[in-house]
């Protein structure tokens, strides 16, 4: 419904805009005289300059608010050509105002756009887990491989012993659903995915009862492994944390602490493209659910 009407508005508002501005294509003087234009500009640059800032800003935290403030700036940018080229053709800067336009505002605005699509593109996939996803978590070969990267197929073949061609399907059938890709080198890297838990529901037959046994093996594994990092938790060393909390939260509140995790969490998985040294693999889990005492019988 909303996306409805605010197609509705975007559409509205272009048909609308058609007769304006021929309207101010016939009415409108060549020249104007008008108070306030230091003002004007000035104040014009000053937003700028503070979405420059703020986009460092966040920039440096890697928040996704990022985006919808590099696209702004982009666009202040070219208006900022755009007028100072148009408004100062007849006066004696106007040649320096073009060479400012072409050569930085332009490219600089060209940039930010591409870094704003660049982070959206980064965003994690998020679906539901498929049959064919099952199937891969059942062979231990996909794992196998996928921790050995990034690298390419004879190295992964010669680190995990498997033959080539195993490795080069395994490879093909990651690609083909989203979780491996090659690189501008050729070597092939992890995409993280956000994948949610499939519904039996969904289902019939057989396929209801696979995925029912996966989401139980899941469940069972997740326990053992929580079990066992207790049993641990004095080997870790600086390598581990642990923290738990309760809170009072409507529904909406609920949302809005899942999407923060995870924006949090993609945030963290696109941090380098490269391994770094002394880095770990890290297993992180984000639980939340009403407590036994506050569900209804």
């Amino acid at each position: 419904m909303i996306r409805r009407m605010l197609l509705a508005l975007l559409a509205g508002t272009a048909v609308c805009l058609v007769p304006w501005t021929v309207y101010l294509a016939h009415t409108l003087p060549d020249r104007y005289d008008t108070g306030q234009w230091r003002a004007a500009w000035v104040g014009f640059d000053v937003a700028l300059l503070l979405c420059f800032a703020a986009g460092a800003w966040l920039g440096l935290r890697r928040r996704r608010a990022a985006v919808p403030l590099l696209s702004a700036t982009a666009a202040m940018l070219c208006c900022d050509a755009w007028f100072d080229v148009m408004l100062g053709w007849t006066s004696a800067e106007r040649w320096a105002s073009v060479a400012l336009a072409v050569f930085v505002e332009i490219p600089v605005a060209v940039v930010l756009a591409l870094a704003a699509r660049r982070l959206l593109s980064e965003a994690m996939p998020r679906r539901s887990v498929t049959l064919s996803d099952i199937a891969m978590r059942e062979d231990p070969r996909y794992q196998q491989v996928t921790r050995e990267l990034p690298a390419g197929t004879d190295e992964v073949a010669r680190r995990t012993g498997l033959e080539r061609a195993d490795v080069a399907e395994c490879l093909n059938t990651l690609q083909d659903n989203g979780f491996v890709r090659r690189d501008r080198k050729g070597n092939w890297i992890a995409i993280p995915q956000d994948l949610r838990e499939p519904k039996p529901d969904d289902y019939e037959g057989a396929d209801r009862e696979r995925v029912t046994a996966f989401l139980d093996a899941k469940y069972a594994n997740e326990v053992a492994l929580l079990s066992w990092a207790a049993e641990h938790r004095d080997e870790f060393g600086p390598w581990s944390t642990a923290q738990r909390t309760s809170a009072r939260l409507t529904e909406e509140e609920f949302r809005e602490l899942d999407a923060e995790y995870r924006e949090l969490i993609n945030r963290y998985c696109h941090r380098r493209r490269r391994p770094a040294a002394g880095e770990k693999e890290i297993s992180v889990r984000f639980y939340a659910f009403p407590p036994p005492e506050t569900v209804p019988s």
